[in-house]
């Protein structure tokens, strides 16, 4: 329980089997409905390229720190993760995102649920 005494709607990890250490869950405090942001032309014609998919993880950084205003200390824990590991969501948010841009390509959120249970 967060010290504003929230719970977390949800909890998100890469994945749940596998050979080496489980990755810790993150907590996302944002509902996430799987978005698609689709370019159009100046014609209005929609723009047909491969999409670029938003991992939950890197949505929540990315809105923790540029949109609620966060530290990335502050975000860090309340997405229940290291301040590095934040880092690199940011990272690679802010890079798929400036692709999307460049390339002109979709944008997809993705809102894949994968709940875990301790």
């Amino acid at each position: 329980m967060s010290s504003d005494g929230m719970e977390p709607p949800w909890r998100w990890c890469w994945r749940r089997h596998g050979r080496g250490r489980p990755p810790k869950p993150r907590f996302i405090w944002f509902n996430i409905d799987g978005v698609t942001f689709v370019p159009v032309d100046r014609s209005g014609q929609v723009i047909n390229n491969e999409p670029v998919y938003i991992m939950p993880d890197e949505f929540e950084a990315l809105r923790l720190v540029y949109f609620e205003g966060l530290t990335q200390e502050e975000a860090a824990k309340r997405m229940n993760v290291s301040r590095g590991t934040l880092w690199r969501a940011l990272d690679s948010g802010r890079k798929k995102l400036v692709k999307a841009l460049v390339e002109r390509r979709p944008i997809v959120v993705v809102a894949e649920r994968q709940c875990v249970q301790e």
